[in-house]
């Protein structure tokens, strides 16, 4: 099976083509901005490398999160116009079980840590690639508290919060994601985004131009 992976979810801007395991094309590049105006050249590329155009693709995987909000929204809104212009699935995929598979290629017991700031990690525990927990935003005590009863392999921006070493890890390996858009099933495993909490931005309390509300007495 040829996939193609994008990933725009937290500091790198991914796409890469693979087919049976075997990288064919791949463009990545460490940023925390900027995705949506490299990510159509980094697509375009990587296809080109791996040769036989985007008709030779068969499925097309997306990281869904969690991550940075707006990174989100760049790749699942290429992927899925991408997909349907091809008649491809589209798998979106965890990012936190994609940097637990970068990390132990499924084996093991791994805990996937992003920094989510504001005294929060996200966090997701694997034992031998399967989730013994769903994915969760926790205070850094209460990720902490539960890594505390054996012993884990600790990847991600958040590992250091979390009492882990640092790691090199902080956005997911692309053969880790072509693996996983291969064994998943694109019926339950949309292309969703996967909110763990909600926007730092809110809306505006009142439009431009309409009058304060006056307070009462």
């Amino acid at each position: 099976m040829r996939v193609l992976v994008i990933d725009t979810a937290l500091d790198a801007c991914t796409a890469a083509v693979f087919e049976d395991g075997r990288a064919l094309g791949v463009r990545s590049e460490v940023m925390a901005r900027g995705h949506s105006e490299r990510l159509g050249g980094f697509v375009r590329d990587a296809v080109a490398e791996a040769g036989g155009g985007f008709e030779a693709l068969d499925r097309i995987g997306v990281t869904v999160g969690p991550g940075s909000f707006t990174g989100l929204r760049v790749g699942l809104a290429f992927a899925q116009g991408l997909g349907a212009a091809l008649g491809v699935p589209v798998v979106g995929v965890s990012t936190l079980a994609a940097l637990a598979r970068s990390a132990d290629g499924g084996q093991g017991a791994t805990a996937a840590v992003i920094d989510a700031r504001r005294g929060q990690v996200y966090q997701q525990l694997f034992e031998d690639g399967a989730p013994t927990f769903d994915p969760e935003a926790l205070s850094i005590e209460d990720a902490s508290a539960r890594l505390a009863d054996q012993t884990w392999r600790i990847t991600g921006s958040g590992a250091t919060l979390v009492g882990g070493e640092l790691s090199t890890l902080t956005a997911p390996d692309p053969a880790a994601l072509a693996a996983l858009t291969v064994a998943l099933d694109p019926a339950t495993h949309p292309p969703r985004p996967l909110y763990l909490r909600a926007p730092d931005a809110t809306p505006p309390t009142r439009l431009p131009g309409q009058a304060r509300p006056v307070p009462v007495a």
